[in-house]
């Protein structure tokens, strides 16, 4: 795992528990702390036993342009969060993708419908890959909503490349209670605080994926539990984005059962984290 900071990572829970799934005695996954900027010599300086890596921010650009090849959906995002070998070099994808589908598929309980309209709040790394992600759904219509428009230009940019209808909202004057009662699904990758003042509003999505899950439960994961609401959280995401992971890294299906049960125990048992 790189990236800076990546002491808090989970990764390794779910990626060693993988290895000891398949038998893979010997193998190693460990964190290392880099930023963008030293991420290229680093890569360069691995030897050929290194299988794969998975990357953070800040690097998850730098990885894409690094690579000798990239996917086109990690194309799409605008960023790599694996590097896997490859015959010329370096292998780049993103499946944070996988992450954000897994995610509201298996916990969030969605079965997109033509005509689906998505919210997505904010505009940063995870919410070029949720645009992403929800296109990979079928949908096909994303509302973007953010403090900002002008620095929304990367996640926009994704979305266009996902060849999704997208409408940016400026926060001060979205009407939440509209977006709501129009939309069929809201991804928030926004703080807590944020979300604070229109809780009600947001809790009225058939179905919430908030990207937060530390502490648990937030405020809007209480509201839609209150409502009855479907939810997907955060930590469906980083389990269902490492399955892809895992299989580049080992050329072995994912032990799917062996790595939910690693994070639900790493993590307390907060959430029941369903797979497909």
């Amino acid at each position: 795992m790189l990236g800076k900071p990546v002491a808090h990572s989970l990764s390794p829970v779910l990626h060693r528990a993988a290895f000891g799934a398949l038998g893979l005695d010997g193998w190693t996954y460990e964190r290392i702390e880099t930023d963008a900027a030293g991420l290229p010599a680093l890569v360069d300086g691995l030897g050929p036993e290194w299988t794969g890596l998975s990357v953070t921010m800040p690097g998850k650009r730098a990885a894409l342009d690094h690579a000798t090849e990239v996917t086109p959906r990690a194309a799409a995002v605008g960023a790599a969060n694996t590097l896997a070998r490859c015959p010329e070099g370096w292998l780049a994808d993103c499946t944070d993708v996988e992450g954000v589908t897994g995610a509201l598929r298996a916990a969030g309980g969605y079965t997109p419908s033509a005509g689906d309209v998505a919210v997505v709040l904010g505009a940063g790394g995870t919410a070029a890959a949720a645009v992403v992600g929800l296109a990979d759904l079928g949908v096909r219509q994303v509302r973007l909503v953010v403090r900002e428009p002008a620095r929304a230009t990367e996640t926009v940019d994704a979305a266009k490349r996902a060849s999704l209808d997208v409408e940016v909202l400026r926060w001060s004057s979205a009407d939440f209670v509209a977006l709501a009662a129009e939309s069929a699904v809201l991804i928030t990758t926004v703080p807590p605080d944020a979300v604070a003042p229109h809780l009600d509003a947001l809790a009225g999505f058939g179905c919430v994926l908030d990207v937060i899950y530390h502490p648990w439960p937030t405020p809007l994961a209480a509201a839609v539990a209150a409502r009855g609401g479907r939810l997907a959280t955060g930590l469906d995401m980083l389990l269902h984005q490492a399955f892809g992971q895992s299989e580049y890294f080992t050329g072995l299906p994912a032990p799917r059962e062996a790595m939910r049960a690693a994070l639900r125990e790493a993590t307390g048992n907060i959430l029941p984290l369903p797979i497909s």
